[in-house]
């Protein structure tokens, strides 16, 4: 019985990874060539007035405001089901860009960020349900590996489709999305595979908080997530969230740009877009599968030096950015010339992709060991404390995205360093008190 169970428990852990892997290739890919597409489009006549930067601050905007909502809708509906009405509305984004409208866009944007509340939350309760103490850190590993694979092939199937153009055309974006909407509809079909468990099978769940939250309604979940907002352990962890989401605006949505923006990289410029997509993929992966098989000396040695690992990676990633990249390429290509915004030495392809690697591999090291140390300290309230992470990380990562448009790399880059220093000194503080606290027998804390 045990050993179906902990079988049982897997399948659904690697069932959820390709799910969302086929999901967010679509998601992922898209919004990584968002702003450069819309660019593009609007030399066609279409879309006057849109931004992919406005476009993608929508959806963290509305994503952020939503996760106070979505516990409620995953007690009503349930993880799986509620994971499936999520996807959906990834599937309606993706289909907006076949035939672009301002007015399809900005309600893609607000339909997905809806979604978006409802997917991440009901995943990190799904997650947390089919794990135990000593495998949350390599189930939450695993599933990080497969769902970056999104940014590895997918990527590579845009610098396939965008080599040697200088814009892309109606064509070449069509059959883009086609095939992007096709890959997102399987990952949600892939959704139903899942098998839920039975209350029963949670006995074995390690509780370090306030207690069973089982059977809670929609107003005890609300109810609840206000209730560890305010704890001191969640209020320090939000700035290791806000870390995360400044970050993931910069690597999923500036960086990007900035590389097709930067003319010294010639005609290879916008197809080294996908490129570095899929090398930020190839980081998430190498670091996520490094930390799911390391999951138990992560148990036996803690999570900080995993954290401290990606503080270090990613300081070196944006010192490397700084001087290699034009301090424009965020927001034009028309002024990237080294008499306006000099870069310290002559922007190198090869350095802007390692950069890209880097980037990837820093994020697998903070947001694994984020869900490692919520599933630990929270398992019956799972879906609150999801909730909370993804409101803090999606409403920085929104904050992002909106001074994207006017900020310069360097100031850019300025904030993420700040950042990156005050959320790694916050983890390292809730990880201490943890281990003392787990060390030491307590069953609460907070």
């Amino acid at each position: 019985m045990t050993v179906n169970m902990a079988d049982m428990r897997t399948f659904n852990v690697v069932v959820l990874g390709f799910s969302f892997m086929f999901i967010f290739t679509a998601f992922q890919t898209g919004g990584m060539i968002e702003q450069t597409v819309i660019q593009s489009v609007q030399q066609e006549g279409l879309l006057e007035g849109a931004s992919g930067y406005v476009s993608l601050a929508i959806i963290y905007s509305v994503f952020a405001l939503a996760n106070w909502g979505a516990p409620s809708v995953v007690s009503v509906f349930g993880p799986r089901c509620s994971m499936v009405i999520g996807a959906v509305m990834y599937c309606l984004f993706i289909a907006v860009f076949i035939y672009p409208m301002v007015w399809a866009l900005y309600l893609g944007s607000v339909l997905i960020g809806l979604g978006a509340a409802v997917i991440w939350t009901a995943q990190g309760s799904f997650l947390t349900t089919n794990s135990t103490q000593e495998t949350i850190g390599r189930n939450s590993g695993i599933f990080w590996a497969l769902l970056q694979c999104s940014l590895l092939f997918g990527n590579i199937f845009v610098w396939q489709e965008f080599s040697g153009k200088e814009t892309i055309d109606s064509k070449t974006r069509i059959q883009v999305y086609v095939v992007l909407l096709v890959v997102c509809c399987v990952g949600t079909l892939m959704l139903f595979v899942l098998r839920n468990r039975r209350p029963e099978d949670r006995s074995d769940l390690l509780n370090v908080n306030s207690g069973d939250q089982a059977g809670e309604g929609p107003l005890q979940a609300f109810k609840r997530s206000i209730q560890l907002l305010k704890t001191k352990e969640m209020l320090l962890l939000g700035v290791c969230f806000a870390y995360t989401g400044f970050e993931l605006t910069f690597f999923s949505g500036v960086y990007g740009t900035c590389i097709g923006n930067t003319r010294a990289f010639g005609e290879e410029a916008k197809s080294l877009i996908g490129i570095s997509g899929a090398f930020i993929g190839a980081g998430e992966i190498l670091g996520g599968a490094a930390f799911g098989l390391g999951g138990k000396l992560t148990n036996r040695h803690g999570r900080d030096p995993i954290i401290l690992f990606g503080f270090i990676v990613h300081m070196t990633a944006f010192y490397l950015i700084y001087i290699n990249l034009p301090q424009s390429s965020p927001i034009s290509e028309i002024v990237t010339d080294a008499s306006y915004y000099p870069v310290l030495i002559h922007s190198n392809k090869y350095v802007a992709i390692l950069c890209s690697f880097l980037l990837g591999l820093g994020d697998s090291s903070f947001n694994t060991q984020v869900y490692s140390i919520l599933g630990f300290m929270f398992p019956e309230d799972s879906a609150p404390a999801f909730a909370l992470f993804k409101f803090v990380q999606s409403l920085t990562a929104a904050a992002g995205f909106f001074y994207s448009k006017y900020l310069l790399l360097q100031w850019q880059l300025l904030i993420l360093v700040v950042f990156g220093v005050a959320g790694t000194l916050a983890f390292f503080e809730v990880e201490w008190k943890t281990a003392s606290a787990s060390r030491k027998g307590y069953t609460q804390i907070g």
